[in-house]
């Protein structure tokens, strides 16, 4: 396919596959708009693979992890293994390359979705945040323009997508808990005496809104420092990472705020509430660049 066509079906898939990221991505000037979508393609077909699902919806059988990292690798070497989101790949690599570990990571955090896995306690999560979410930071910090040896700006925007995913944990604990899954320490359990089985008992209800709690007051850290690396960002990346920031914390921090209603539905953000945090994000990115 041509550059054009490749580029195509990239949107269509992070038109169809995140609202969120999708609405953060017009912020980014056309050329990085474009490889976003690009990455996005990628990310979304591994993830897809691995929770047997398409675009994020469903649930089936878990896919071959074994495959994707097969068919990265090739692409990794130049080869056109005839898979749309691959050739998404192949082309931000040939016009951004990003260091091959960051996707090797990627595909570490699926190879853990793939097991009965939990993390002991809170260091395995926030590697395993790391794996789904901090790498995609990294590569997404190197398509705006990062320097792939700036390990400090990268670290900065891998704790941006740890945020990210520790607000998807909250907001995903019962649909998580549904298919079988608990990304909760286990130290953090019995600490509060519950099992993942009994999660959603009624007489742990108080212990559920503690473990929500703990999440988003690590998601507020870790936004944190992700704020202290925007400012070496061009102005447009900085305003569509700032608005992607309050999207993905206003997730969390709502799942916080609704208590034992958080899971009746899935929480999201509306288009008005996510324009409105255009506003305050265009001021911190003025801001930012000026320090």
């Amino acid at each position: 396919m041509s550059r054009g066509e490749i580029v195509a079906g990239a949107r269509q898939t992070i038109q169809h596959g995140s609202k969120s990221f999708r609405a953060a991505s017009r912020l980014f000037d056309p050329q990085t708009r474009e490889r976003a979508w690009l990455l996005y393609a990628w990310c979304r077909h591994c993830d897809d693979v691995c929770d047997g699902q398409v675009l994020g919806f469903g649930r089936g059988a878990g896919g071959d992890v074994a495959a994707l990292r097969d068919k990265t690798r090739r692409t990794v070497a130049g080869e056109d293994v005839g898979e749309l989101p691959f050739q998404a790949l192949g082309l931000l690599l040939a016009e951004r390359p990003i260091p091959a570990r960051y996707l090797d990571d990627h595909l570490k955090g699926f190879e853990l979705d793939q097991g009965d896995w939990q993390p002991a306690d809170e260091e395995e999560l926030i590697l395993y945040c790391f794996y789904v979410a901090g790498a995609v930071g990294c590569m997404m910090a190197i398509v705006m323009g990062v320097d792939a040896d700036d390990e400090q700006t990268l670290g900065q925007a891998a704790d941006l997508g740890i945020a990210f995913q520790l607000s998807n944990i909250a907001r995903d604990i019962r649909e998580d808990h549904g298919a079988g899954r608990c990304y909760l320490p286990a130290t953090w359990l019995a600490e509060l005496g519950v099992t993942p089985a009994a999660l959603f008992e009624p007489a742990n209800a108080a212990a559920l809104e503690e473990l929500v709690r703990r999440l988003v007051e690590r998601v507020e850290r870790y936004e944190a420092s992700a704020r202290a690396g925007v400012g070496r960002l061009p102005f447009r990346s900085r305003l569509a990472v700032l608005s992607a920031l309050r999207i993905y914390g206003a997730i969390g921090r709502r799942v916080r705020d609704l208590g034992a209603a958080a899971w009746d539905e899935r929480v999201t953000i509306g288009k008005a509430r996510k324009l409105a945090f255009v506003v305050p994000s265009f001021a911190e990115a003025l801001a930012a660049g000026r320090r």
